[in-house]
C-alpha cells in the first residue's frame, strides 16, 4: 500500500465468522458437506405478504429515488404499532423512531454520536463482538462488566458502580450496553433487571444503550422492551430490527427507538454516512411488522424442533445447558474431558464436517463453552448428530 493503515485499522482484527467461514468454503470446495451450525442467519422465509409488498413497491417508477433519511412515514409508524401490540410501549413515529441499515449500523453511529477518545464503554464481558469493536475503533476505553453465571447470567451491578466510580478523572463513562434476551447465553429479559438497569443509568448519568433483536424468538414469557420502564426514556436507547424476528436479516431493516433528543442527535452523524434505505425494502418491512401473531407462533414452532435436536446434539457431545434459554442459539458448557473451545471446534469441522462456534469469541469467559445457532433445518441437525455418534 502506498500509505499506511490508520490507527483503528491495524488495531481491529478481522471478525472471526469472516476468518471461519472462510475455512468452511475450502472444505466445501474441496468437496465436504459441511453441517453450519455457527451462523445465526435465518434460513425460513419471511411472509408471502412481505415478498409480494417489496415485489410490488419495487414495480413503481416512483420507488427507486433517494429517500428521507428518517425513512418513509408508513415504515416508521408500522415499527410505532408493532412496538404497541408487542410490547405495551408508546412511540411517536415523528420523533422518537430512526430506521436503519440494521441494528448493527446503529451500533456504530450510537458510538460516532456520544462518545469521544478516551470515554469509558462497559460491555457485558460476553456479549456481540460489536460492542467492543466498534467503541475501539472510535478510541474510547472499554471495560467489561461481569455476568454473574449463577445468577442465570445478570449483570453485576455493584461491580459495574465500581468499574464507573474507579475511573480515572479524564475519563467519563458515556455508555453501557445492555442485550437481552442476552446473546451468546439466552438469559431472558425480566422487568426487574429493566428496572435496576434504568435505575442505574439514572444514578450514574450514564446513556443505557439496549440491543434486543431476539425478543420475539422462543421467548416464554410475553416479550418486553427497556422501554416499556419508567424513565427509561430519559436515559435509554433501544436498537430493534427485523433479522431474527421476520427472516429478513439480509434485508438490512433495523432501527433506533428513544426520546427525540437522542433520534436527532443520531440521525446528525447517520445523515452523513448513509443516504438512507431502498424504498421497496421499507415498504416490505413495512408489511412485515404486521405479521399475525400466529405467523410468529408458527416460526417458533419450526425452531423448537430444531431446539430438541440440538439438545440432543449437545448431549452427544457431552455438553451441559440450561432449558430456560430465549434466542436463535443455545449456549453449553463443555464436559471437563475437552481441552478448550477451539480444539472442539476444530476436530469437529476438520473430522465430523460440522461447524459451531466457539464461546470464546463473545468475551474470555466464554473459553469453557460454544453456542449452537438453530438456524438450520432439524433434518440436518440430526445428520450432524449421527456424525458424532457415528
Amino acid at each position: 500500500m502506498i500509505i499506511p493503515l490508520a490507527l483503528r485499522a491495524d488495531q481491529t482484527q478481522e471478525y472471526y465468522f469472516s476468518v471461519k467461514l472462510a475455512e468452511v468454503r475450502r472444505l466445501q470446495a474441496a468437496g465436504h458437506d459441511i453441517i453450519n451450525l455457527g451462523i445465526g442467519n435465518p434460513d425460513l422465509m419471511p411472509s408471502a405478504n412481505t415478498i409480494d409488498a417489496l415485489i410490488q413497491s419495487a414495480q413503481q417508477p416512483t420507488s427507486h429515488g433517494y429517500q428521507n433519511y428518517k425513512g418513509t412515514l408508513q415504515l416508521r409508524q408500522a415499527i410505532s404499532r408493532f412496538y404497541s401490540h408487542t410490547y405495551g410501549v408508546t412511540l411517536d413515529p415523528e420523533t422518537e423512531i430512526l430506521p436503519l441499515i440494521g441494528s448493527k449500523e446503529g451500533i456504530t453511529h450510537i458510538s460516532l454520536t456520544f462518545l469521544n477518545e478516551g470515554d469509558g464503554v462497559l460491555v457485558p464481558e460476553l456479549g456481540y463482538p460489536a460492542y467492543r469493536a466498534v467503541s475501539r475503533m472510535i478510541g474510547a476505553n472499554v471495560h467489561e462488566y461481569p455476568l454473574l453465571e449463577h445468577a442465570g447470567w445478570q449483570p453485576d451491578w455493584e461491580v459495574m458502580a465500581d468499574l464507573i466510580a474507579s475511573s480515572p478523572a479524564s475519563e467519563k463513562t458515556k455508555i453501557i450496553w445492555l442485550n437481552y434476551p442476552h446473546m451468546p447465553t439466552g438469559a431472558p429479559a425480566t422487568h426487574a433487571l429493566f428496572e435496576q438497569a434504568v435505575r442505574f443509568a439514572h444514578d450514574h448519568q450514564v446513556l443505557l444503550c439496549h440491543d434486543n433483536p431476539y425478543s420475539l424468538i422462543l421467548n416464554k414469557k410475553p416479550p418486553i422492551s427497556l422501554l416499556s420502564i419508567d424513565g427509561a426514556k430519559d436515559v435509554a436507547v433501544e436498537l430493534n430490527s427485523l433479522s431474527k424476528s421476520h427472516n429478513m436479516a439480509g434485508w438490512r431493516i433495523g432501527w433506533m427507538a428513544g426520546a427525540k433528543a437522542y433520534v436527532d442527535a443520531v440521525l446528525t452523524i447517520k445523515s452523513n454516512i448513509d443516504s438512507g434505505q431502498f424504498k421497496p425494502l421499507m415498504d416490505a418491512a413495512t408489511e412485515a411488522l404486521g405479521n399475525s401473531d400466529d405467523w410468529h407462533r408458527e416460526r417458533n414452532a419450526v425452531y423448537q424442533g430444531r431446539l430438541d435436536a440440538v439438545h440432543a446434539f449437545l448431549d452427544a457431545l457431552g455438553c451441559t445447558y440450561t432449558t430456560d434459554q430465549e434466542g436463535l442459539f443455545i449456549w453449553a458448557k463443555l464436559p471437563d474431558s475437552v481441552e478448550s473451545a477451539e480444539t472442539l471446534v476444530n476436530d469437529l469441522l476438520e473430522k465430523k464436517h460440522v461447524f459451531i462456534a466457539p464461546g470464546f469469541i463473545f468475551g474470555p469467559k466464554g473459553n469453557r463453552y460454544v453456542r449452537v445457532s438453530l438456524c438450520v433445518p432439524e433434518a440436518r441437525i440430526r445428520t450432524g448428530i449421527e456424525r458424532i455418534l457415528g
